[in-house]
């Protein structure tokens, strides 16, 4: 009698974020601060360097695709240029997934970051990286895309209808929720105010605030608030469920910096409530 073999255990539920964005949008820099943020948290955080281009890594890497395969020698070996040979890396990549797949088995109750090179049209016309973020949610890898895009572009109306179009073709080719974040200065914050670009609203100087303002929108984009990975607080629970950040301590230093209140300062009036 033939013996039996049991199925295999399924993949551990775990999140993730992709960060994509054009070259220079800041992703890798993006991934140091949410590495740093993250670890702060409390969580296990994992960078992993999709880009065969990527060289000198600030950040800890846990999975590199650089050494599976590198821009340079695909370049070299095959006489292509920047664009096709990222290209080719990729591709090279998708036909090796099972090389990622171990890499990834190794770390069951992790949380993903993975650095996204920046050619554009990886997103929103081949199909390589689709399939490739499509494989890894088939291995029970929960995700959302963070879309980083310089804010300078919301100072000329054209460049920001522009990417405001590039942000939605990505949205719909990779298949994934999606999180667009402004990467930059002062003009952040009227840009987002309209909700043109939904997320969260990221500066150059990786504050707090804003840190934590985008993980939020990520956490509700990719499921991770829902899950019981870790405690969550009140403001968190109402955050998710209705849509809205409950920031007291901002409110109250903007009371107390704009409206005049009668005798008592606002922190009495509360304790008298």
């Amino acid at each position: 009698m033939a013996t039996q073999t049991a199925p295999s255990a399924p993949p551990p539920l775990r999140f993730g974020q992709v960060v994509i964005g054009p070259p220079g949008s800041g992703k890798t820099t993006y991934c140091l601060g949410m590495q740093e943020f993250m670890g702060r948290l409390g969580r296990q955080v994992v960078v992993v360097n999709m880009d065969p281009a990527n060289e000198g890594l600030p950040y800890t890497c846990a999975v590199d695709v650089a050494e599976l395969v590198t821009l340079d020698d695909v370049m070299e070996g095959l006489k292509l240029g920047p664009n096709g040979g990222l290209l080719y890396c990729m591709e090279y990549l998708e036909a090796n997934l099972d090389w990622l797949e171990k890499k990834l088995s190794q770390y069951r109750d992790h949380y993903f970051l993975f650095d996204c090179p920046g050619q554009v049209e990886l997103y929103t016309h081949q199909s390589s990286v689709k399939n490739i973020f499509s494989q890894l949610s088939k291995w029970n890898i929960r995700l959302a895309s963070v879309h980083l895009v310089d804010s300078h572009y919301c100072a000329d109306p054209a460049k920001f209808i522009s990417v405001l179009c590039t942000s939605l073709s990505t949205m719909l080719h990779v298949e994934l929720p999606h999180v667009g974040c402004l990467q930059g200065g002062g003009l952040q914050g009227d840009c987002l105010q309209g909700g043109c670009l939904q997320g969260g609203l990221l500066s150059r100087s990786m504050d707090k605030d804003s840190m934590s303002r985008v993980l939020r929108s990520v956490d509700k984009a990719n499921g991770f608030c829902f899950g019981d990975l870790e405690e969550r607080n009140l403001q968190a629970m109402m955050s998710a469920a209705v849509g809205a950040d409950f920031h007291f301590s901002s409110t109250l230093g903007v009371q107390e910096r704009y409206l005049e209140t009668p005798g008592a300062s606002i922190e009495e009036e509360i304790m008298d409530l």
